[in-house]
């Protein structure tokens, strides 16, 4: 046999070895560093909450702990370090002993049940985005509302100079009246209609950094006491309502039941046009006299 016959037949038994113990290894499948299959955990450090948590309050480190759980008794979702929890408001009610889950935080829209806290009553109002703060308010929300009143709400009268049993409006006066009625309300549910389109025009999508003025509506659930009931439908059927959106820090005190303590309310004055005028100095129009040229 000639010598490069033998060179060429010992090439091809070399890659036959090759070959052989590539497919070796290839059915063995992965193995880690020992050379064994990787061993997926049992256990896994889970968040659970020590104590209630209520809707609307933001998770403090002191409210959860860790504990081993295994694989098979954890929630989808669920947390492994508290860090990744605390700050969060909680967007539903979390009861002591619970894994804590991104569920937690998620604002649900559309919800098909609420419960309403006891000792309150609930209520929905109605607002745009506009009226609405952009219709992004959800559940665990505090909002104040604000209302106005236009000028035929609060006719000046004036006696008749021709008949003096009689009165008659005076015309010509701004009667308009804006005032923030009610504060740190909570918000419990939250139901948006899809966002109307314009035909043939797709409405934006979330998270593209788009927005347009589509008339968006939005209605509110609000958990309200029969007082301020009978004040929000009041406003609602005579007034114009406007929620304006709360700091959740400002809600972070809560009494021995757990439940948010109100902060003090903020007095303001309310708003008429005098106010605007006497406090922030709106210029009222002047009477501007001029000699009009003697004609030809």
């Amino acid at each position: 046999m000639k010598r490069s016959n033998r060179l060429i037949l010992l090439i091809g038994v070399l890659l036959a070895i090759v070959a052989f113990v590539g497919i070796i290894l290839l059915s063995q499948g992965p193995t880690g560093p020992s050379g064994q299959e990787p061993v997926e955990p049992v256990e896994l450090q889970t968040v659970i909450a020590t104590e209630d948590i209520p809707l609307g309050v933001i998770v403090e480190s002191d409210m959860v702990t860790t504990q081993l759980l295994a694989t098979t008794a954890r929630l989808a979702g669920a947390y492994e370090s508290v860090s990744a929890v605390v700050g969060q408001v909680a967007r539903r009610n979390i009861v002591a002993g619970a894994q804590v889950t991104s569920t937690d935080f998620l604002a649900i829209v559309n919800p098909t049940s609420i419960v309403c806290p006891a000792g309150k009553v609930c209520m929905g109002v109605q607002v745009d985005q506009v009226s609405g703060v952009g219709t992004l308010i959800r559940p665990g929300d505090f909002v104040d509302l604000l209302v106005g009143f236009t000028g035929d709400k609060f006719p000046v009268i004036a006696p008749n100079p021709e008949d003096p049993t009689q009165v008659q409006v005076v015309g010509g006066l701004n009667s308009t009246s804006v005032k923030l009625l009610l504060q740190g309300m909570q918000v419990i549910g939250a139901l948006l209609p899809p966002p109307p389109t314009q035909e043939g025009q797709p409405a934006p999508q979330a998270g593209t950094g788009s927005t347009a003025l589509t008339g968006q509506q939005e209605i509110v659930i609000l958990a309200v006491s029969a007082q301020q009931a009978e004040v929000i439908k009041f406003t609602q059927l005579d007034g114009s309502i406007t929620l304006v959106l709360r700091s959740p820090t400002e809600f972070v005190e809560r009494d021995e039941n757990g439940q948010v303590i109100d902060p003090p309310p903020v007095v303001t004055t309310g708003i008429i046009l005098k106010s605007l005028v006497d406090e922030y100095n709106v210029l009222t129009p002047q009477l501007v006299e001029t000699i009009l040229p003697e004609q030809q």
